[in-house]
């Protein structure tokens, strides 16, 4: 005996025998012309997207609750025909029904003619705001044409590298590592915000020799654009398409993370060279509030590292000028602490009268952090290495009540980061004043590193430290 095949229409059919219901009266409870149902029911025509949700509606069920039988009947069992297609994908976004979604994507992708029109639904899924469903659909083009070598391809790996960043970073490790191989296939002007994204992520994971690789390709090839589109003896093809910022801002952002580069390799002199160049930007053409925007930013970015660079290097007499500076721009006050505390650390420094001015600041600081409020990996890092650098200012002034404390709290973070590198940072540290940590504050440790305490004797427990 064959097995019935459902269908929407029997369903309905079904609904309306059990309801005793006329198409007239079903017709007017889902705000359908009576006709167009009748048509429906009997074949004539197929349903659309507005008229499946209104009569999955009067029928009282959810939301979505036939897209599965609508797949089945009418895309996987029917023809592919986009103008049910594509709605159907952005309701599945709508309603997180993301299996839905990859059935369909998977289905019609036999047929590479569909990729363009996938593609342009990820894009209009991502400026909506619904990133998995964007990331499904390029993920599944990014499949299918995995051989094509296309810019479209690059263009999805781009989409899904910036989709994936987050606060774990072997996770935006991988996504960077998996997404380098693409730039070069990406539009010219595509390319500068994919450096730049890369340049940043590598910031964040501390990999100065990646961050360097990067803005310096960037600043290399936005000075050839810029070239061409304003020299007048250079003469190139306009294109339509434009960067997100203006086209200086990628020279003197290259400049930017390049005297960062230099600051954290301890080049001073290389670093104030970098940070001089894009704090004069006379030479930009460009003209715009957005230029403008951007160029008071960099002159501010210009004098606030200016700073850094000197009190790295030893100059303690702009602290209480950068002090000032932090004052009026409170937006830059974790860095700046940062820095300031880098300075101290590096120098042995003494900046109690600092840390007390900022004091309320700096607890509002590792409260937003331990409830991990900033979901920006790269403000969350920089948050976690401020009060590593807190703790480790408070254990060599042999305040260790306040220092033990605080890098108790800093290797959560970076556990939470998953940065591994910096929590080994905080057990070198820790292991350099263990013999003056009481037991209680070992037991801390030894749970909060390992998962759980030492049951083996105390004595085999401690280190000679360092």
């Amino acid at each position: 005996m064959e097995a019935t095949t459902t269908t929407i229409l029997g369903e309905l059919e079904e609904y309306l025998r059990q309801k005793a219901l006329t198409i007239t009266q079903f017709a007017k409870r889902s705000q359908l012309h009576s006709g167009t149902l009748s048509n429906i029911l009997h074949g004539y025509r197929p349903i659309a997207m507005q008229q499946l949700d209104r009569i999955t509606q009067a029928m009282g069920q959810e939301e979505g609750f036939f897209y599965d039988l609508y797949i089945d009947n009418y895309i996987i069992g029917g023809s592919s025909d986009w103008r049910r297609i594509g709605p159907l994908l952005l309701r599945c976004a709508d309603l997180n029904k993301l299996d839905s979604m990859q059935r369909i994507a998977r289905h019609i992708l036999d047929n590479l003619m569909y990729a363009p029109l996938l593609f342009d639904i990820a894009e209009e899924m991502l400026t909506a705001g619904k990133m998995k469903a964007a990331a499904m659909i390029y993920e599944i083009v990014a499949e299918a044409e995995r051989y094509q070598h296309s810019e479209r391809l690059a263009l999805c790996q781009f989409r899904l590298f910036t989709i994936s960043l987050s606060d774990d970073q072997d996770r935006n490790l991988w996504a960077a590592n998996r997404f380098e191989p693409f730039v070069e296939r990406l539009d010219e002007v595509d390319q500068l915000d994919a450096l730049k994204e890369l340049a940043n992520t590598y910031r964040s994971l501390q990999r100065w020799d990646k961050v360097d690789e990067f803005a310096s390709t960037m600043g290399h090839k936005a000075r050839i654009q810029y070239d061409l589109k304003y020299h007048s003896d250079l003469k190139s093809a306009e294109s339509g398409k434009l960067p997100i910022r203006p086209l200086f801002f990628y020279i003197a952002y290259s400049d930017l993370l390049r005297g960062n580069v230099c600051d954290e390799l301890g080049d001073y002199e290389g670093a104030l060279g970098y940070k001089d160049a894009y704090a004069d930007l006379s030479w930009v053409r460009e003209q715009g509030d957005a230029v403008e925007h951007w160029k008071n930013l960099f002159h501010e970015w210009s004098k606030a590292n200016i700073y850094i660079t000197k009190l790295l290097s030893g100059d303690t007499t702009v602290l209480e000028s950068y002090v000032a500076y932090i004052d009026k721009h409170r937006n830059e006050l974790v860095i700046g602490l940062l820095y300031i505390l880098r300075a101290a650390n590096k120098n042995q420094l003494n900046i109690d009268r600092t840390l007390e001015f900022y004091q309320q600041e700096v607890e509002e600081i590792l409260i937003e952090l331990i409830k991990s409020r900033y979901s920006r990996n790269l403000a969350m890092d920089r948050q976690a290495n401020l009060i590593y650098e807190l703790a480790y200012y408070y254990l060599y002034k042999e305040e260790y009540t306040k220092g033990f404390d605080l890098l108790l709290k800093t290797i959560i973070n970076f556990q939470h980061l998953n940065n591994e590198r910096n929590v080994l940072e905080c057990v070198t540290l820790f292991e350099r004043f263990r013999n003056v940590a009481n037991q209680e504050i070992q037991d801390q440790y030894q749970t909060q590193l390992l998962g759980g305490v030492c049951y083996e004797e105390k004595s085999s427990c401690t280190s000679n430290g360092f």
